[in-house]
């Protein structure tokens, strides 16, 4: 059957130029030349083995043939279009994008991203992950997770989880170190920076009362990675208490001063459009997201 079928380029070339009555407009539209039209409505009409067209000087019209033939394709490609608009919408309606940070994503959100997909079957979840701000405009996220300060152009949010730092290092660092059972023998200690964090060294060392040592020690871009240089051993880090929670409870990482917490100006807010906030997608996030948030902080101490 499909041998017998004429090209689909040349469908389109033809019925273009029919609803126009002139291959140039017909080539504007298509963004092909003049000859590219003709040249396809030739090859249709070679393989119909009719003329479709009768060429004037300076338009063309239809023949009995192409006037008819013109009908049938205008209405299976009008049907052609609107299903595969509706199968896109399907497609889209199913498909749910959630946006997040790199170092929530890693740390937190991903191992527990399979019950969203569980409680919510019918729709197919797809995790996006980058530390760009969320334009929706932009970005096909549904709705993302982002750590700020609650603040997002053009976008509404709702704040999920506030957090604390306090050092942490390998059990294995702490007891090469000695214990590191004071704040100046952390002082001391090789530490490990999260560039771009107010609650920093400096501000942990004075809650202490302590002079601060300065920024030696390595820095990285990302918490994820500050907390997976302090698992290997590198030094002593500021731990991000959302992060760093289960690496605790593993015993992966052991917390040094667990009382002396410093409050972070940022904390895990839920972003959506501007109006979204009923939309059932956000809805399904949010109400996953209390469930998995309120599971987390009774399990550990955020």
């Amino acid at each position: 059957m499909t041998e017998r079928l004429p090209p689909l380029q040349t469908l389109r070339a033809f019925e273009a130029a029919g609803r126009r009555l002139s291959m140039t407009l017909a080539a504007d539209e298509l963004h092909v030349t003049h000859g590219a039209v003709s040249r396809q409505i030739k090859a249709l009409e070679d393989h119909l083995g009719v003329q479709l067209f009768r060429r004037m000087t300076r338009r063309i019209e239809f023949t009995a043939e192409g006037s008819a033939f013109f009908a049938v394709v205008t209405r299976l490609l009008s049907e052609l279009s609107r299903e595969a608009d509706n199968i896109r919408r399907r497609s889209e309606t199913a498909r749910l994008v959630v946006s997040s940070g790199v170092s929530f994503a890693s740390k937190w959100l991903t191992p527990r991203l399979h019950r969203l997909m569980n409680r919510y079957p019918d729709y197919d979840v797809h995790l996006e992950v980058t530390d760009v701000e969320i334009d929706f405009a932009k970005s096909q996220a549904d709705v993302a997770m982002r750590y700020g300060d609650g603040r997002y152009p053009h976008a509404d949010s709702e704040r999920i989880m506030n957090e604390t730092v306090s050092p942490v290092c390998s059990p294995e660092y702490r007891d090469r170190m000695g214990g590191l059972q004071t704040a100046g023998a952390i002082a001391s200690s090789r530490l490990i920076h999260e560039n771009g964090m107010k609650a920093d060294w400096n501000r942990w060392f004075g809650m202490m009362g302590i002079p601060a040592p300065g920024a030696r020690g390595p820095g990285y871009s990302h918490g994820s990675m500050s907390i997976e240089a302090a698992i290997r051993g590198e030094g002593v880090a500021l731990g991000r208490s959302v992060l760093v929670s289960e690496d605790i409870a593993a015993g992966r990482l052991v917390a040094l001063f667990p009382s002396a917490r410093l409050d972070v100006e940022f904390g895990y807010d839920l972003v959506y459009p501007m109006g979204h906030r009923d939309h059932p997608k956000v809805c399904a996030v949010r109400a996953w997201m209390k469930d998995e948030v309120q599971q987390f902080k009774s399990a550990v101490e955020v």
